[in-house]
Parts: C-alpha cells; sequence; structure tokens
C-alpha cells in the first residue's frame, strides 16, 4: 500500500486509488492523536470540505471518527473556502480544522489539509508526526466510529455555516462602497467553494456583476480549477468581449488562490498583484509593518518595500511560512507567487475571496486599470518580468541533478552571480539584479526553474541558460 505523505498542503492523492476511505480514516485519527496529545482536544476540530466528488462523505466519516475519539466536531452543512475555515478556527477558538480539498489540483485528486489552532497551515513538525502516525495505522482499524445522530444527541456534532461571520467580517477589510463605483465586475468562482462569497456581497452593495462558472461542478468545467491564464480562457474572452466589465476576478476550487482580468482580458500576474497591493495597503490605507515573500516571488515587492522603507522577510516556499509572519503580526501582506496572499489582522492562510476583493477595491481608488497601475509603479521602482518553467528530467540527468547544482556556475547569459541563496532550492542572483531559481520537486523527475529580470529579452536569455544549466543544449 502506498505511504501516506504530507506535502506543503497535506495529504492528495487519486481518489479510489490511494485516497480511499480506510486511509481517510486513519489519517482522521491520527489527527485526533496529535491534537489530543497537543493537550487541545477538549477545544474541538472544524471539518470542511471542497466542492469536489464525495466531499461531503469524507467529511461525514472523518466526523464520526472524531466524535468516536470524543473531540466535539463542528461539521460545515456545505463545501466551504479554505480561507473560512481558518477564519473560523480563530473564531470558535478550536484546536484546528480537517478540510478535505485539493485546492487547485485536476478533479480525480482530494486531499486533507490540517490546519492547527492558529488557523495558519499546519507546520512540518505537526505534519510530520500526523504522518508518522497515520503510517503505522494503515491497514488496521485503529479507530472507533461513533453513529453521527448519536454524536448529534450528545452534543458532540455541531453543524455549521460559518459564511455570514466571515462575510460579516469582509466588510471591515473592504471598502465595497468604492467598488460600487468602479462599473461591472466579472467573477468566476471556477465551480468551485466561493459561490457565494464573492458575486451576492457584491451585489448587496449595489455592484453590477456578471458571473459565469457559478454552479457547483466535481469536474470543473473539464480543467484543473485553477485561476492561471492557461485554464480560464473562457473567462478571459468574456472580459476581453464585454466594454462595460472593467474587472475579472476568479477564485480556485477552494477559493484560496486569486486570478486577475484587467478590464482589456490581459492576464496579470500574481507576482504582481502582490507588489501592486503592498503599494496600495501602505500608500492608500497607511498600514505599517513589513512584507513577506516566498524565495520564489518577485523582486519587485522588494522595490516597493524599499520605496516604502518597508522590512522584506524572505520565506522557503509554502504558505505557512507566510501564515507565522501574519500571526506574529509582522507583515502587512505576505504572498507567493503561486496566486495566494493575505493581510496584515486577517487569517494566516491564503485568501483568494480577499485578494480579489482588495483589487476590485485598488482598481476603483485610483481610477485606473491594473496595467496602468502596473506601469506607473515600474516608473517609481524599475521594470521586473517573471517566468517560471519546469524542466522534465531523464532518469540520467536526475541522477547527476546533485552533483551539478551543488556547483556555483561564474554567472548566467553572460552575467555574473553575485549571491547564492538556499533557503529553498538554489536562487542565483546576478550582477544586474536579475535571479533564477532552481527547485527539485519532490514528487516527480522535475526541476521548476524560475527566473526575473528587466526585460522581456533578458528574461528569456536567462531561461534558456538555466534550461542549459540543467539539462544541457538542445
Amino acid at each position: 500500500m502506498q505511504r501516506i505523505t504530507f506535502g506543503t498542503s497535506g495529504w492528495r492523492g487519486v481518489m479510489c486509488e490511494d485516497f480511499i476511505f480506510d486511509n481517510v480514516k486513519v489519517v482522521t485519527q491520527a489527527i485526533a492523536d496529535n491534537v489530543r496529545a497537543s493537550g487541545e482536544a477538549d477545544k474541538g476540530l472544524i471539518v470542511g470540505y471542497d466542492s469536489r466528488f464525495m466531499g461531503e462523505s469524507f467529511a461525514r466519516e472523518a466526523a464520526r471518527v472524531l466524535t468516536g475519539a470524543g473531540i466535539t466536531t463542528f461539521l460545515c452543512v456545505r463545501d466551504t473556502p479554505t480561507p473560512v475555515i481558518a477564519f473560523e478556527i480563530l473564531r470558535r477558538g478550536t484546536a484546528g480544522a480537517i478540510n478535505f480539498t485539493a485546492s487547485h489540483n485536476p478533479p480525480e485528486y482530494n486531499g486533507i489539509k490540517f490546519s492547527p489552532s492558529s488557523g495558519g497551515p499546519a507546520l512540518p513538525e505537526t505534519t510530520n508526526d500526523i504522518e508518522r502516525r497515520a503510517n503505522e495505522m494503515v491497514g488496521q482499524v485503529c479507530y472507533k466510529e461513533c453513529p453521527l445522530d448519536e454524536a448529534a444527541k450528545s452534543g458532540l456534532l455541531v453543524e455549521i455555516d460559518p459564511m455570514q461571520a466571515y462575510l460579516s467580517d469582509l466588510e471591515q477589510k473592504v471598502d465595497f462602497a468604492a467598488i460600487a463605483k468602479l462599473g461591472t465586475l466579472a467573477v468566476n468562482p471556477l465551480y468551485g467553494t466561493a459561490r457565494g462569497y464573492l458575486a451576492e456581497p457584491l451585489k448587496a452593495h449595489g455592484v453590477q456583476v456578471v458571473q459565469m462558472n457559478a454552479n457547483r461542478d466535481p469536474y470543473f468545467g473539464g480543467f484543473p480549477p485553477e485561476p492561471s491564464e492557461k485554464y480560464i480562457q473562457d473567462f478571459i474572452k468574456l472580459v476581453r468581449l464585454d466594454p462595460e466589465i472593467r474587472l475579472g476576478i476568479a477564485t480556485d476550487g477552494d477559493a484560496d488562490r486569486f486570478g486577475i482580468i484587467d478590464e482589456d482580458g490581459g492576464f496579470i500576474e500574481p507576482n504582481y498583484i502582490i507588489a501592486l497591493l503592498l503599494d496600495y495597503l501602505v500608500r492608500v490605507k497607511g498600514m505599517t509593518g513589513g512584507v513577506g515573500r516566498s524565495v520564489a516571488t518577485s523582486h519587485l515587492i522588494d522595490a516597493v518595500a524599499k520605496l516604502h522603507g518597508v522590512e522584506v522577510f524572505e520565506t522557503p516556499v509554502g504558505f505557512k511560512y507566510i501564515g507565522e509572519l501574519i500571526s506574529q503580526n509582522k507583515i502587512i501582506i505576505g504572498g507567493e507567487e503561486s496566486a495566494g496572499l493575505t493581510i496584515k489582522g486577517h487569517v494566516p492562510e491564503k485568501d483568494g475571496i480577499l485578494a480579489c476583493l482588495l483589487v476590485a477595491e485598488m482598481v476603483a481608488h485610483e481610477g485606473k486599470p491594473v496595467k496602468e497601475l502596473l506601469e506607473r509603479l515600474y516608473s517609481q521602482v524599475g521594470r521586473y518580468l517573471t517566468k517560471r518553467v519546469n524542466l522534465t528530467l531523464s532518469p540520467e540527468l536526475e541522477s547527476v541533478f546533485p552533483e551539478r547544482i551543488a556547483a556555483t556556475p561564474s554567472g548566467f547569459a553572460g552575467v555574473a552571480v553575485k549571491e547564492r541563496i538556499t533557503v529553498d532550492g538554489n536562487k542565483f542572483i546576478l550582477e544586474d539584479g536579475s535571479w533564477l531559481l532552481f527547485r527539485k520537486s519532490g514528487t516527480e523527475p522535475v526541476v521548476r526553474l524560475y527566473c526575473e529580470a528587466s526585460s522581456e529579452e533578458r528574461l528569456q536569455a536567462l531561461v534558456q541558460a538555466g534550461r542549459e544549466f540543467i539539462v544541457g543544449k538542445e
């Protein structure tokens, strides 16, 4: 039987292969044992799920195991966004939450994400303990299940819908009155959990909304539920062809990631959104503190931080590290190039709903499209262009990769290496300020190459040099 392994966002697997009820029960019991060992079991656990196949069934099975272990369980009555579950952890003061989600992965996947009492993603010491406990129990019946009707009668099971509490909190963090003056917004929840969390509050404040993909579809329209340019071409076309639409906002399957479409139908890279929002939150909303970004995220953020005298915290990839900075109240905003961000005073978890609404507020307040705002920012701090590519390794290349990456080259594309950073992977800062990052996948023979430069020509040269460094000349 395949080993249960927790990655940066929990345990994920293909349904009917390794993601099966027996394994779900084992992992749930392992989480129950971890929480009991932490001394927080009496606070209870939230159980939620996204809009995938069998989400309700997996969640109810987890509730049977948790209540069988004597742990009060707050079971969500409908598919619920990841950031909303994080918010509810903090609001109720629970020991954490079990969330059945595979986020932006293809529809055949499901997963279990555990968030502790902090509300953010679990840190490695927690997930390692859960992983160890689960693998010791795989193939055994090491849990007790309580019928849910009995659990409800005894008070161990409480059904909840955290939507209104979360939306009420957003009223304090988003200027809906400004957004109402923007004009028509296009909204795309990608068949996922953000249904009702974006369009309805906007409409309630008088915003004109055009919505698509707002029904639950476990197939996600035939694509991974990821709001990247590749998978939302229907949405991009909608915005491009409707002259009334001022902005397009989209979320992924569990609403922790965002996708932004400018009024001309142009897709805006998440890297740039984080930098723009940092500038907006400091300059317009007067927020103070540092900024957190992963090692793979654009240095445009650093340039904006320097402009405003803001400290930069560079973290490994994985939002749990950004979440820690939020929990410690060290940063105004934290984000990753993979379209995740949150802000000071909010949950220590990626929130695609909040991200979309803040971008709408920014565009409305500034009275300019996103691209114009970005060009204005470039005029102040310089131009930063980013690109990520996946390099597939042959068995021969994979065997020599550790040796190859261990040696620091003198330079890339004719520019000398100034600094090497090993926070997560191997990042080479060049003399002209451009950089490359190589990160080896832990699950497949792939090296992820991230590059950033000040021009498109220079960026393409870096990508080619990085490719040749790893796989050689074609």
